[in-house]
């Protein structure tokens, strides 16, 4: 089976306060957009598929009881990705899954779309793609809710992907609270520098502080308003480390955006537009993708 898992951008973002466990309690608006990866899980028929052995780039998981292990592999293209591939999240994924039930051996293909390090949350929708992808292929039985709870030891922000609907976030961003809103009526631009900013750093300097205004009140308001009302606590900081960051939000509002913001921590930035803009040969040295021409 193949799922597109997709990514979200953030409509405002306030860090409210430091937890005791080292986190930071949020408050934030996940907005799925279109922007897609592709994922594939295929059950490997060894007898029909005339495969001799399960071999070539094979990796082993060790299931529950430790009496027997399954064995996957994992290809992935696109966009790349840093790292040892053990620790990409649809591998942790996996492990999760097959810790508790049994499956067959599989081969996985990810397609890699979504710019990681930018605040678009590619990683955690491919965990929850994985999970949910599993749940169908094999039936596991498991219900949405028992999927949220998995989804959470993966990650904050990996639960919201689970539904996929535009949700009020709290807590570490994973206390979800679905709320009613809808922008297809605009366009929305996405453009993303060649500019890595570490969550962890951003973090570091961030002074928490309750907010004056709650997204909850300013999403009930119309987009236009949003410039003056809804902020994002890591621009400041991040736009004085990454100037390019801030004049990308600046080009957006001077094309003709009525709402621009970084999305998470960053790097990328969007803007809403009543209508399409043109902003061909303004981001050339950046990626660039609209909803609009999706």
């Amino acid at each position: 089976m193949i799922c597109f898992p997709n990514a979200k951008i953030n409509l405002g973002l306030h860090v409210v306060s430091r937890r005791t466990d080292g986190y930071h309690n949020i408050e934030t608006i996940f907005y799925p957009i279109g922007l897609r990866d592709a994922l594939e899980i295929i059950p490997v028929e060894k007898e029909s598929a005339g495969i001799p052995e399960f071999s070539g780039n094979t990796h082993s998981i060790t299931t529950r009881d430790n009496t027997s292990s399954r064995k996957y592999r994992f290809f992935q293209t696109g966009n790349p990705i840093d790292g040892d591939p053990d620790n990409n999240l649809v591998i942790k994924a996996l492990n999760l899954i097959t810790f508790e039930k049994e499956l067959p051996e599989i081969d996985i293909h990810l397609l890699k779309k979504i710019p990681s390090g930018a605040g678009l949350g590619g990683g955690s929708s491919d965990a929850a793609s994985t999970l949910i992808l599993l749940n169908e292929t094999f039936g596991l039985g498991y219900s949405n809710e028992e999927l949220i709870l998995r989804a959470a030891r993966l990650g904050a922000d990996c639960p919201f992907f689970i539904l996929n609907r535009p949700a009020f976030a709290s807590g570490i961003g994973d206390e979800l609270e679905p709320i009613e809103i809808d922008l297809s009526n605009y366009t929305l631009l996405l453009v993303k520098p060649d500019i890595m900013v570490s969550t962890r750093e951003a973090y570091s300097m961030i002074n928490p502080r309750e907010p004056e205004l709650s997204l909850k009140e300013i999403i009930r308001k119309s987009p236009e308003t949003w410039k003056e009302l809804m902020k994002n606590d890591f621009e400041p900081p991040v736009f004085k480390k990454f100037p390019e960051i801030c004049r990308i939000k600046q080009q957006l509002y001077e094309i003709g955006a009525v709402y621009a913001s970084m999305s998470g921590s960053g790097s990328s930035v969007f803007g809403l537009f009543e209508k399409a803009p043109d902003w061909q040969g303004k981001f050339n040295d950046h990626f660039v993708w609209s909803d609009k021409e999706d």
